[in-house]
Parts: structure tokens; sequence; C-alpha cells
């Protein structure tokens, strides 16, 4: 049965939204959180294994070095406290891709602690807080195949690879944020953006959400204005950021149908499905007490020692906000301007660009114009749109030194972004170049003035504007190939106008 949605607007007038985020970031060490086994991505299934990291009788974890190092470094980044001292827990359940049968997380103690990230709306600065910043190990991958929808139900079998298993993940948890009201969609995206660029910028993670290293499960309620907030669910593992904005919009639209209907809405998980947009129904969602924390016995607790940590706080890099700020001086662009690039997510794009040799200006025009457009036609983040920074640079390269006009070079693009090869390879392949010659162009000029004499007596009687017109059947004539202003300097010369 198919339910009627209410409107959005209607929604944010009668109902006000608290979100919480929850973000998980594989950390990019070289082994795992509790053993030597390698990280790399990829890899025969179960095949980076070892007895520690499958749970098997008389393995003894190691903590790992650097995984502890790495979230301190996050943890500062994100204006944490700093624990003096803390320890991991037994995070106890049965779940087929924890080969323990429990993971090693922290619970009551964790390593970093009421802290908060500032992200940028519509101008507006908006103070996320942070909960907490733990350090954990990941879980295994389960493939469900035989089945219609790639879940457990209907499914005829189920495939476990441990690879991933072991591989040291940091949780990071909001604190609720109520008061966003519509923009709610928004700033969960904007925060989780915010939250992987500066991850990036510390150099921990790759963070990549198309392969899973940074995941994002997200929290939303909705309650009358002034009232209770309401009981929230949770949307799980949500991989790009544009799902973490539709996710959030999805069960504010949601909920507000099933409370308007004199329902109660179910603490619990949901999946968020990409091709529709909508979230379904997971499991109840558990309690601490349902895990039955307690303190991890092989492992000694975790005491760092604070001049370290000043130290870590001392090497920290520029954060993004900073290097924002500092590119949009020097490239020159007003907040507004600046604020478009952040929400397409070119920021770096456009910088690795212009380090490839284009102009801010060329920079901008093909990744805010036609590169955002297809981007957004196909849902895709402008990083994965097929282009990248150098092929870029080198189109406009091509237009700056006149071999390509706007028109021919958009065409080229196609061809880039369909992988054809290089700007330079696709223009010589396809024959794209511009005709600037001008004996090549002549014959086309004379042409186009016999076949629209009324045209050519205007522009002799002294309206050069009308030249316009001769100009477009040059280029008509030459499958828009002809460079524009050689062709119109040839007109104005066969016509003895001076222009």
């Amino acid at each position: 049965m198919t339910t009627t949605l209410p409107a959005y607007d209607e929604v944010v007038t009668r109902y006000e939204p608290v979100i919480g985020l929850e973000t998980h970031v594989e950390l990019g060490t070289r082994t795992k959180m509790f053993c030597g086994c390698p990280t790399d991505f990829g890899g025969e299934p179960n095949t980076r294994v070892c007895p520690v990291c499958l749970g098997l009788p008389g393995s003894l974890p190691v903590a790992n070095k650097a995984a502890i190092e790495a979230t301190i470094r996050i943890g500062l980044a994100l204006n944490c406290s700093i624990a003096q001292w803390c320890r991991f827990a037994r995070k106890n359940y049965f779940y087929p891709d924890m080969p323990k049968n429990f993971q090693i997380s922290q619970y009551d103690e964790p390593l970093c602690v009421d802290g908060y990230l500032d992200v940028e709306i519509d101008g507006e600065t908006v103070r996320i807080g942070i909960e907490r910043v733990h350090l954990e190990e990941d879980t295994g991958k389960t493939l469900h195949v035989g089945g219609a929808t790639g879940r457990i139900h209907g499914a005829t079998e189920s495939l476990v690879d441990y690879n991933r298993a072991g591989i040291p993940l940091v949780e990071i948890v909001t604190k609720p944020i109520p008061g966003t009201g519509a923009l709610a969609p928004v700033v969960a995206r904007a925060y989780v953006t915010e939250l992987r660029d500066v991850i990036r910028s510390l150099g921990v993670s790759d963070v990549r959400m198309e392969e899973g290293s940074l995941r994002c499960d997200v929290n939303t309620s909705l309650n009358l204005p002034g009232a209770q907030w309401g009981t929230r669910t949770e949307t799980k593992n949500v991989n790009s950021l544009r799902s973490v904005e539709r996710a959030v919009r999805s069960e504010m639209l949601r909920q507000a149908s099933v409370l308007d209907g004199g329902g109660r809405i179910t603490q619990e998980t949901r999946h968020f499905h990409e091709d529709t947009g909508e979230t379904t129904s997971g499991r109840s969602k558990e309690t601490a007490t349902d895990y039955r924390y307690f303190p991890e016995p092989d492992l000694v607790p975790l005491a760092p020692d604070p001049d370290w940590v000043a130290g870590l706080k001392a090497e920290l890099p520029e954060l993004p906000r900073l290097h924002r700020r500092r590119l949009q001086d020097r490239w020159g662009l007003s907040d507004l301007d600046m604020q478009s690039v952040v929400n397409a997510g070119a920021v770096e794009l456009i910088e690795q660009t212009i380090a490839a040799g284009a102009s801010p200006a060329g920079a901008r025009k093909w990744w805010l114009g036609e590169l955002s457009r297809r981007a957004n036609e196909t849902g895709v983040e402008l990083a994965a749109v097929g282009a990248t920074p150098g092929q870029v640079a080198e189109l406009q390269r091509l237009v700056d030194e006149g071999k390509l006009n706007d028109k021919l070079a958009r065409t080229v693009l196609e061809g880039v972004v369909a992988g054809e090869g290089s700007p330079a390879e696709i223009m010589a392949r396809r024959g794209l170049e511009v005709v600037s010659d001008t004996g090549a162009l002549s014959a086309a000029v004379d042409e186009a003035i016999a076949a629209n004499p009324d045209v050519a007596d205007k522009v002799r009687a002294g309206k050069v504007a009308a030249a316009g017109a001769l100009v477009g059947a040059v280029m008509k004539t030459t499958r828009g190939q002809a460079d524009a202003r050689a062709v119109r300097e040839l007109v104005l010369e066969r016509l003895g106008v001076q222009g």
C-alpha cells in the first residue's frame, strides 16, 4: 500500500526536527587494531585474517599505537578533551560478521569527549556538539545472495568475509542537534562534509564513502513545537553525502505521516534505499544494557601522556575552514561564490585544477557548471563524475590557447567523462580543433555574405551589430569550429567596415 506523504514545507511548520549523527571512520593504519594483519582494501575474502582477529581461543589482542594516536588527533581537531585514563570494553552481541561474537570498543570511558565542529550554512555558523570520539574494531562483511534485494530476507545463502574484521574504527557521535528546522537535512550533510574534510586533512583516513571507510548513521526525530523530543530512528550505513541529506528528509516526511495519522514512532534502525530515497524498517534499536558491556580483560587501560597529547596538538595541520578562507582570498571570491564552491563539494577539486595549471576562474567554470550539472543528473558526488582535475586543467588550457571554444570544449568534456581519453586526444580524434586559419575561413565568409545580401547591406550601412548574423552563418557551416573573433574580423573586412 502506498502512503501519501505530506509536503516538506508543511512538515517543518508543524514539527521540530532533532537530528544526531554517528560517523564511523576506518583509520588508514598499516595493520589492524589488535593484530598484525594488513588493512589494504580489497583482496580475496578471508585471506587477511589471523587467530586474533578471528577470535580463536588463546589469542590475545595488543592495541595499535598508531590507531590511538590517530584517534587523539581527531579528537583534538574536534576540540575535544582527551581522557587522562580510559579503557576498552567488550560489546556483546551475536552477529555473523563478528567472529568473536563481541566487539572490542569503548563504553563509559571513551578516549575523547565534549567537543564541537562548526559548519557554515548560508553564511551562518552552526556549532555541532561532539559527545564522544572513541576507538573500536570494525566488523566483517556479510553478503546475502539468492534474493532480489541483497538483504537477508529472501536470500538463499549468506557469505562472510572477515578481511575487514579488526580494522581500527573511530566512532564520532554528535550531541542531539535541535533548532535547525527546515535546514536539518542540509545541516546533516554539511556536518558530514566538514568532518570528512577535517579527517582527510589529518591524513589518518582516506574517508572514501564509496569504499566504506566513512560510514554514517543518521538519527532523526520529530516533536511538536515546545514539546518533549520525539522517539528517534537510526538510519544505518548511509554511504554518500547526498544520501545523508536525503535520509534525514525522508525520515522527517515518514515520521510526520505516521504522527499525523495518530501512530507512534518505533525506536528502531532503518535502511536507506538509494534508488527510491526512502527508508525501511530494520530491527528494534538496542539500548546499552542489551549489549552487556564489561571491561575488556585482555587489554590494559589507556593513559595518554599529557606531554604526548600536547605535542600532537601542536602538530595539527591547518584545518579546512581556515584553509578555505585563505583560498577564498587568493581566488578573489565573494562569500556567496565561495559558499557555492563549498556546497558543490568542489573546493579540493578546484584547488587541484589550479595546481595543474588552470586559472581560478577557469577551474570554477567547469566544476561548478557543466560537471556539477552532470553530477546532479546522475546522482553522484562531483569527484566521481568522471573527470580529473588534471583533465579539466588541460581542457581549459586548450581553450586559453584558442584551440577550443566553449562549445567545442563541452563536446570534448563529454568524451572525457565517457572515458575516451585526455582532452587533447579527444579533440584530435574527433577533429574538433577550432579553425582559425584565415584562408580556410574566407570561403565560408564569402558564402555567408552571398547568402544574406540584406544583412550585408545593413552592415555596410553602419549597423555593425548585424554582423553577428553572418558570423552565426559561418559558425553553422563550420559546425561550430570556426574562431568567432577571426570570422567577425573577416566579415567586417570583406564589407569594408571598421569594427
